[in-house]
């Protein structure tokens, strides 16, 4: 069993049934998927869920899962997904995928959400080891983009995968991917990219993790705000 599965294993042991659990995306997030839907099927546990994602929500449905619509909701029990970078404070950077805002909104919804990494995910600070993803209106990228540099970022629209065209996230937003200087902390870069009209969402995930589970050479160690 690898560390992406040994903590999605042990997030899944907090959920209960009768909760309402939001699903991340990727594949820590798959091994807590697969973890729920051996659940249902072996211990009887009685569960609804919502996805994050269109992807998610096929492979949650392919394992017999039940997945209510975004549109639905108003809150949500429990919300498990994985991270790109985390800090010792519980911040997160999130979004190197296509679903940053779907993320973002079951985050703040849960009543408690849990994230779950590999100890090789902590940083000293946030957008130590990748970009900030930023989504920002079509129309207005230019914009939004001068704005963020007059705030010392440094970046680009991130491009496709074939590298002929332009990103664009499953909420139909362009991305920049943006670094700044360390000199601001996570509290304050939350702020100032919240404030910069054109942006749709960003990565940085401030103040929204209940619970950290870091897995390191098959141990699990939860840390809890």
């Amino acid at each position: 069993m690898n560390d992406k599965q040994s903590v999605a294993i042990a997030a899944a042991k907090h959920v209960q049934s009768g909760m309402l659990v939001g699903l991340g995306t990727g594949s820590t997030a798959n091994y807590f998927i697969a973890e729920l839907a051996r659940r249902q099927r072996e211990d009887a546990l009685k569960i609804t869920t919502a996805a994050s994602s269109l992807v998610t929500t096929l492979y949650a449905q392919s394992l017999q899962l039940s997945v209510v619509a975004m549109e639905q909701l108003s809150a949500i029990d429990l919300y498990v997904d994985g991270a790109d970078e985390f800090s010792a404070d519980k911040t997160l950077l999130k979004g190197r995928g296509s679903d940053l805002v779907k993320e973002k909104l079951l985050a703040k919804a849960a009543k408690t959400f849990i994230a779950v990494a590999e100890s090789s995910k902590q940083v000293d600070y946030i957008g130590q080891k990748f970009p900030i993803p930023i989504e920002v209106l079509p129309g207005a990228w230019q914009l939004a983009k001068r704005s963020l540099e007059d705030l010392g970022g440094l970046g680009d629209l991130r491009q496709n995968v074939a590298k002929d065209g332009y990103w664009v996230s499953s909420h139909g937003s362009l991305v920049l991917d943006m670094r700044f200087d360390p000199m601001h902390d996570a509290a304050q870069l939350n702020a100032l990219i919240n404030n910069t009209p054109g942006v749709v969402e960003h990565g940085i995930f401030f103040g929204l993790c209940d619970a950290l589970l870091i897995a390191n050479n098959g141990t699990v160690s939860e840390h809890w705000a």
